[in-house]
This record gives C-alpha cells, sequence and structure tokens, in this order.
C-alpha cells in the first residue's frame, strides 16, 4: 500500500509541475477584469466538479469578497436543486445550466466550466450559448479536453485522465484563483 501511495503521490506532483503560472495569470486578469466591470461570474460541473463548483463560489464570493472593497458577483449554477430538477424534468437535463443563464448572464460576464472529460452536454450547450451571447468563458477540463475546450475563450487542460487528479488540480487552480485576490488585494483596485 505505501508504494501504491507513493505512487499516486508521484502522478498528481508530475500533473501539478504542468500547470503553466502565465496561462493561470491569464485567468486571474479574466477575474480582475469581471470584478472591475461589476460582471457576473457563474460556475457550472457535475458531480465532483460540481462540488468544486459550489466550493469555489463560496471561497471567491467570501474569503476573497471579504478582502476587497467591493464583492464578486460570484453564482454557482450547481447550487439550486430545485431549479435544475425543474429544467431537467420540463427540458432537459443538457438544459439545466444554459436556461439558468437565459435569466442571468449578460455580454461581458464570464462562465467557468468545470469538466473531467470537457463533454459533458450540459456544460457544452452552456458554452455554445455563452460564445453566441457575448459572455467570455474559461474551461479547466481533462486531457480528453473535449467541445468545451473548442468553445472556451480561455482553457486550461490538466494533463491527465485520472478523474480524482484532474478534479484536484481543478480545485488547485480554482483556489489559486480565490487567494490571488485574499492574498493581493490590491488587485482588486
Amino acid at each position: 500500500m505505501q508504494k501504491w501511495i507513493a505512487d499516486y503521490l508521484a502522478a498528481q506532483q508530475r500533473v501539478l509541475a504542468t500547470l503553466k503560472p502565465e496561462q493561470l495569470a491569464g485567468l486571474v486578469a479574466t477575474l480582475q477584469e469581471a470584478h472591475r466591470n461589476d460582471a457576473q461570474i457563474f460556475v457550472i460541473g457535475n458531480g465532483g466538479s460540481a462540488a468544486n463548483a459550489s466550493h469555489f463560489a463560496v471561497d471567491l464570493g467570501k474569503g476573497a469578497s471579504d478582502k476587497l472593497p467591493r464583492r464578486f458577483r460570484v453564482l454557482s449554477l450547481t447550487d439550486n436543486v430545485a431549479w435544475m430538477t425543474a429544467l431537467g424534468n420540463d427540458y432537459s437535463y443538457e438544459d439545466v445550466f444554459v436556461r439558468q443563464l437565459m435569466n442571468y448572464a449578460r455580454p461581458g460576464d464570464v462562465l467557468i466550466g468545470i469538466s473531467v472529460s470537457g463533454n459533458s452536454p450540459n456544460c457544452v450547450r452552456a458554452f455554445d450559448w455563452a460564445k453566441a451571447t457575448g459572455v467570455k468563458t474559461i474551461a479547466l477540463v481533462g486531457m480528453k479536453r473535449g467541445q468545451m475546450a473548442e468553445l472556451a475563450d480561455q482553457l486550461v487542460t490538466i494533463e491527465d485522465g485520472h478523474y480524482g487528479r484532474v478534479e484536484d488540480l481543478q480545485m488547485t487552480i480554482l483556489h489559486l484563483l480565490c487567494y490571488a485576490f485574499m492574498e493581493n488585494p490590491e488587485l482588486a483596485a
């Protein structure tokens, strides 16, 4: 078991080492611009990625915002179970995010999609709509990249296919985005 654990940790470290600071700085700049323009930030994902979306919304909306003179406007579209099940039941599960965006999103807002495969139909549909509507898109995907990678304005690919490793690294990136503002509040000046 110790060897398996050592191998697992080594694989995680290898994947972490592939993240590019300049690419992540670009994501910080997008959030900085969204904050400056009082734009809404939406976050979507399924399963573990949905949990990461919720976690990010809490950390950016509370943790990072507590350090700034004006708060981030951030919403995880994974959190309203009644609305999601109504949309899934009355339309389709592929519509659970895009139909929420239709109510909330405006050109210049930001949509962050989190998906290991990059092919989750509900995320792809939301990205397609966002692109046509002038909502900026950020995709955090695994090595398969998928359709979200083709639609995204900004893309970070986690170069691994292991769901746990990819989701862990996606949350690392999301934490980095929040802590960039928590530890550097002058970014919001």
